[in-house]
């Protein structure tokens, strides 16, 4: 069945239906799925960002048939994943989960004359779907570990169900601090612009390095919070600010996008209370079925989290791109030595 590939760019995803339908919030399994996350990179991407796009005809008059959208950026060193360092994944986006291997085939025979791509990161199903896909097309493609993902499923609990199964160290802090009084902590749902003003205090007086983009976060935060997702923690001492966290809800998923603590409060512990004060707000009020804590395997995350599972980077170069040919070698000399792979083994999230 011939598939129609075009390329659509994603200030104008509102103009394709079909599009729009897929990448909309109450569609999408998460905000890195949507189209006005992605638009929000496509606005301050250096290169261009567009979805490669292909659609198969419908088997019966009226009938739509299966539909994938792969958002990308074109950069000097070839294709890459419409993605910034906020992102916990990137992936390809279809109606037909058993049509996409074929339809990222018509696709990757399209983007041949980039003559590569660097995609991450990767869940391991769509990691897998890209890598045939793209061998299917004539590229030589491999897949390689690019992160770990920490998350956890709360299996119907209720927070106190859930917090009896945490660390015994962790339950103290929180237990010992919490009782002292010092910390006070709430969760916004709504963005106010005072206390956004006291989430950036509280990150630039932090360890953290310098935000990335912090207009894009507020952008953010601004359109979760119109969407009735936004849960933005904060914790003071004596009313001054000393520990905040980005999270959002969508899909029966609670995300957490940022936290961060002033270094001279740490001895009240307000980060850990401020977090066990979310969990119980995501658990209890939103009932949540799952908390997806990004990317990066730092330990304190596996006092909170009881799974791991690895976000995946695609490498893909066309052999008759020969100005790509030295980033190939390189590429095949990765394979040799063991350290890619042709998929992401089986159950790997």
């Amino acid at each position: 069945m011939a598939c129609r590939v075009y390329h659509a760019e994603l200030a104008q995803v509102q103009d394709h239906p079909r599009l729009a339908a897929l990448m909309a919030r109450g569609a999408a399994a998460g905000p890195f799925d949507r189209a006005d996350w992605l638009g929000l990179i496509a606005a301050r991407a250096p290169s261009r960002a567009f979805l490669a796009v292909a659609e198969e005809p419908g088997l019966a008059a009226h009938a739509e048939g299966a539909m994938l959208a792969l958002p990308l950026l074109a950069t000097p060193q070839g294709l890459a994943a419409c993605t910034n360092w906020y992102s916990f994944w990137a992936r390809p986006l279809t109606t037909a989960p058993d049509r996409a291997e074929v339809l990222l085939a018509a696709i990757a025979r399209d983007l041949a004359p980039h003559g590569a791509i660097d995609f991450a990161p990767l869940p391991a199903p769509e990691a897998g779907w890209m890598a045939r896909a793209f061998r299917a097309a004539g590229w030589i493609a491999t897949v390689e570990p690019a992160h770990i993902n920490r998350h956890m499923s709360v299996q119907g609990q209720d927070f106190a169900q859930w917090w009896s199964t945490r660390p015994g160290a962790l339950r103290a802090t929180v237990r010992r601090k919490g009782a002292r009084g010092v910390v006070e902590c709430r969760v916004a749902t709504r963005f106010d612009p005072t206390d956004w003003a006291a989430y950036e205090a509280v990150y630039a007086a932090s360890w953290k390095p310098a935000e990335g983009d912090p207009a894009l976060l507020r952008a953010f935060a601004q359109a979760e919070s119109a969407a009735g997702a936004l849960r933005l923690g904060l914790a003071t001492i004596d009313g001054a600010p000393v520990a905040a966290q980005l999270w959002s809800v969508e899909h029966g998923t609670a995300f957490i996008h940022k936290l961060a603590h002033r270094d001279d409060a740490r001895a009240a512990s307000p980060g850990t209370l401020l977090s066990a004060a979310l969990f119980a707000h995501v658990i209890d009020h939103d009932r949540v079925a799952a908390i997806d804590f990004g990317t990066g395997d730092d330990p304190y995350k596996a006092d909170w989290m009881d799974h791991t599972r690895t976000r995946w980077r695609l490498r893909a170069h066309h052999p008759a791109a020969w100005r790509h040919w030295p980033a190939l070698a390189r590429g095949l000399g990765r394979r040799l030595a063991g350290r890619t792979l042709l998929a992401p083994p089986p159950g790997d999230g």
